[in-house]
């Protein structure tokens, strides 16, 4: 692995070689490996280890990268020229601001501290290890006469900036994953979890909680389409809701393409919906700064269903001062959620938490509360239709039944869907306490399972 000594040692080299006004270098990689398992039965067994370094330099307004994973002199060299040579053919950027030093990389003070995200026990993982843990949600599988699919990860990994103004910040984090599928004749269910802490997960209480939602949904009824009372488990609600967060942007707001124009200020959801993002909560992952250095704040996005604010880049923010829509973008400030430069995405909130309910309900009391509804387990192929009422549509799968006078009847056949994130969002009767989620079609977040009102179902599909 590489250390930030080394880290600090190519930046100098790299230094040298290069005539710009202004150097970065980002540094990114580490270790990973995967046990691949279908069919009862390991198939692959795959690792890695790959450090990249990625040069960005400045001229006069000018600025473009180069990227290598080639460490010695003769690779460094060439990465600058490249870099360089890609900077002095640009047009200026009139918003580029100079690279920022580690005083105004820190930020506001009262921040917290990001806690420790590197475990030596994670990343002490061997192949052995992955394939003992496979072999427990194997053993589940047989005993239920199933058929079982899925993997068993874990990685270490680094992410480091130094610049020519004096910047240095290094974040070493540890990660391992599982994810289980298990399939009988006409159904399937589902669970997935990650942590930087591998004595978190447990693939055998996972495989055991798949393996009977394969088993309670098997012989799926057919009821019809329309508005339910619908309860989703955190995996679904982070699947859904994280189609709504790349619209948190400063830039999304000054190219008037984020859901938000005209609504910072008003209240958009249900008094019960309050989120932020915060990379220092116990239960997230990633680095403490952004792709330009820049310490990550905590930003509260909706209170009590208000939206507050979004999350800004530093030349983003000093844009949004000057454009005509400043009146409406609410607290205008650098917040350490930029990508690294350049880039036209701007920036984005990855590190979502949902606030605990005032009264939070289990997944039992939501069941036994509802008279006639549906539980989700997952949900997939999930598209947007329209961007300003944010309404998706998408299916469900793994584990959907039926819910009636309080208890899980049957397993259902899926739901194609078609739901404004805007109107659930305004609907939720019931939240669990949040927890560490991770689906298939959004980034992991700190998020409940919710129970929603008229959740909208347009049509069965055929399995």
């Amino acid at each position: 692995m590489l250390s930030r000594d080394q880290a600090a040692d190519i930046f100098d080299r790299i230094r040298k070689f290069s005539s710009a006004d202004e150097t970065e270098v980002l540094f990114s990689g580490g270790r990973f490996a995967l046990t691949r398992f279908a069919n009862n039965t390991i198939h692959q067994n795959v690792a890695e280890e790959n450090h990249i370094v990625s040069v960005r330099t400045v001229f006069g307004g000018r600025t473009a990268r180069a990227s290598t994973n080639k460490f010695d002199d003769d690779g460094l060299r060439r990465v600058v020229e490249s870099s360089e040579s890609l900077a002095q053919v640009q047009h200026p950027d009139p918003d580029l601001l100079p690279m920022p030093d580690s005083r105004e990389a820190a930020g506001g003070a009262g921040e917290s501290p990001v806690p420790t995200r590197h475990f030596a026990e994670t990343a002490a993982i061997t192949p052995q290890l992955r394939a003992e843990g496979v072999k427990k949600i194997v053993e589940v599988a047989q005993k239920h006469k199933l058929t079982t699919a899925g993997i068993f990860s874990s990685s270490e990994s680094v992410e480091g900036i130094f610049n020519s103004r004096g910047l240095s910040n290094w974040h070493t984090q540890t990660l391992a994953e599982v994810s289980i599928t298990m399939l009988a004749a006409d159904s399937s269910g589902w669970q997935k979890a990650n942590s930087p802490d591998v004595a978190n997960l447990d693939p055998l209480a996972l495989a055991e909680v798949a393996a009977q939602k394969a088993l309670d949904s098997a012989h799926p009824a057919e009821i019809p389409a329309g508005k339910y009372a619908v309860i989703l488990e955190p995996a679904a609600v982070l699947d859904i809701v994280g189609f709504m967060f790349w619209d948190y942007s400063g830039v999304a707001l000054l190219d008037q393409r984020s859901f938000l124009n005209g609504r910072i200020g008003s209240r958009l959801f249900g008094e019960n919906i309050t989120i932020w993002d915060d990379v220092s909560h116990p239960l997230q992952t990633g680095a403490p700064f952004d792709g330009e250095g820049m310490r990550r704040m905590r930003v509260p996005l909706v209170e009590n269903g208000v939206v507050n604010r979004v999350v800004y880049a530093r030349a983003t923010a000093e844009r949004m001062k000057r454009s005509e829509l400043r009146g409406q973008a609410g607290p205008i400030e650098a917040t350490g959620h930029g990508f690294a430069l350049p880039n036209e995405m701007g920036e984005m909130p990855l590190n979502i938490v949902f606030a605990a309910a005032q009264d939070p309900q289990t997944l039992s009391q939501m069941i036994s509360s509802t008279e006639r509804g549906v539980l989700v387990t997952r949900l997939w192929y999930i598209r947007e239709v329209e961007p300003y009422e944010k309404m998706l549509t998408g299916m469900t799968r793994d584990g959907t039944f039926l819910v009636e006078n309080g208890r899980v009847r049957q397993g259902v056949r899926n739901f194609r869907f078609n739901q404004s994130l805007i109107h659930m969002l305004s609907s939720v009767e019931a939240m669990s306490l949040p927890l560490r989620s991770c689906g298939e079609e959004s980034f992991d977040m700190v998020v409940p399972a919710m129970k929603v009102r008229d959740f909208n179902f347009t049509e069965v599909t055929k399995f």
